[in-house]
C-alpha cells in the first residue's frame, strides 16, 4: 500500500454498538446516514467522515470522538 493511503485510524463503532445494544441498522437510522456507508467506517475502509456525521453519532452514542476513532 503506498504511504499517502496507509493510516492508523482504528474505528469502534462495533464495540460501542455492543454495549448499547444498538444494531448498525438502527445507529444509521438515527444519525441519517446510509448502512452501506456506516459499515465502510465501522470497518475501516473509510477515507473521511464529515464532521456533521460525526457529530450525529456521537450524539447518538452519547460519546466523544475519542470513543468512535483512536490512531494506532
Amino acid at each position: 500500500m503506498p504511504p499517502e493511503t496507509e493510516h492508523a485510524v482504528r474505528c469502534h463503532l462495533d464495540e460501542l454498538l455492543a454495549d448499547r445494544g444498538m444494531t448498525l441498522t438502527e445507529l444509521a437510522d438515527r444519525v441519517g446516514v446510509s448502512v452501506v456507508n456506516l459499515s465502510v467506517l465501522k470497518n475501516g475502509r473509510a477515507r473521511a467522515i464529515r464532521f456533521s456525521t460525526l457529530t450525529a453519532l456521537c450524539r447518538v452514542l452519547d460519546c466523544s470522538v475519542g470513543d468512535i476513532l483512536s490512531v494506532d
